[in-house]
């Protein structure tokens, strides 16, 4: 097994979100329903960041959309809520370097599932003098009535907060345009004396770690469509923590990002991952609930 990074510390795992800084119950209830996915494109001649969190509250599902640049600056930001969405499809106008960019959504036949993110049915674009520089979802054919021409765009990193007693289950895409597979973590801490973690990619059992009282931080490289995958795990607070503290785990397509801040996903700790790297990131928050 090799060393974990070395900002992988007790410390340098807790989610600090701008929306989960009060008390830690209010941590868990906010961070419950929140997913952050984080894209680099060419806008207006120059490299930038574009955000997209999707969040759900008693009314109904939203999302904002920020650009920054790579000093992780922010430029622009808009917000969708809940209240726009008697139609579920529109667009706003957001400004960068006096630039106008469209942003359009279709949500209409969106689908959910547990996460506040859309499985399928919709679309989110973004086009800047008549060229998509991002667009995410599977409905494709209304925006393109706008401009055929679309920019190369790389997904970066997504973050999820998942919860669960034992099992812990997310859906995620590793190559552009490639299978969605079907993620689940189990592991029960409850009462044991040597509890174990299982990680099963479509059902099969891709990585097992016995004795996770002395290994309850590590690493490990897995094959998915045969493209490797490096697997950290720190289930440190499940252990020895509050009942409210989250393990936290991450899957990295690529050795390309500097190890020095492979956990840093949170940017209250550190940016995120290194943008100049072609590798994806997905960064999982697991919340036990023990009701």
């Amino acid at each position: 097994m090799k060393d974990f990074p070395s900002c992988f510390g007790e410390n340098g795992v807790q989610v600090a979100d701008a929306s989960c800084t009060s008390a830690a119950s209010t941590t868990v209830s906010k961070a419950q329903n929140l997913v952050t996915c984080v894209y680099q494109t060419k806008l207006v001649g120059k490299s930038r960041l574009i955000i997209i969190t999707w969040s759900k509250n008693l009314v109904g599902h939203c999302f904002s959309v920020e650009i920054e640049d790579l000093s992780h600056k922010s430029l622009s930001r808009v917000d969708v809520k809940p209240s726009l969405f008697s139609k579920r499809k529109g667009s706003k106008y957001i400004e960068v370097d006096f630039i106008t960019i469209d942003v359009s959504w279709d949500l209409t036949n969106a689908k959910f599932g547990s996460s506040p993110e859309p499985i399928e049915g919709f679309y989110v674009g973004l086009v800047c003098k008549g060229e998509i520089v991002l667009l995410i979802g599977d409905l494709r054919k209304d925006i393109f009535k706008k401009t055929k021409s679309l920019t190369n765009s790389l997904r970066l990193l997504k973050r999820e907060h998942l919860f669960g007693k034992n099992v812990y289950a997310t859906k995620v895409q590793f190559k552009d345009h490639g299978q969605v597979h079907d993620l689940r973590i189990e592991c029960d801490t409850f009462e044991l004396d040597d509890p174990r973690l299982v990680v099963r990619m479509d059902s099969k059992m891709v990585m097992q770690v016995k004795h996770l009282v002395w290994k309850f931080r590590g690493n490990c490289t897995i094959s998915v469509e045969g493209l490797p995958v490096e697997v950290y795990w720190d289930v440190h607070n499940w252990l020895f923590g509050t009942s409210t503290g989250s393990a936290v785990f991450m899957f990295q397509t690529s050795s390309g990002i500097d190890k020095s801040c492979i956990f840093a996903a949170d940017r209250s700790v550190a940016p995120w991952p290194c943008s100049q790297s072609s590798s994806f990131c997905l960064t999982l928050y697991a919340w036990k609930i023990n009701e």
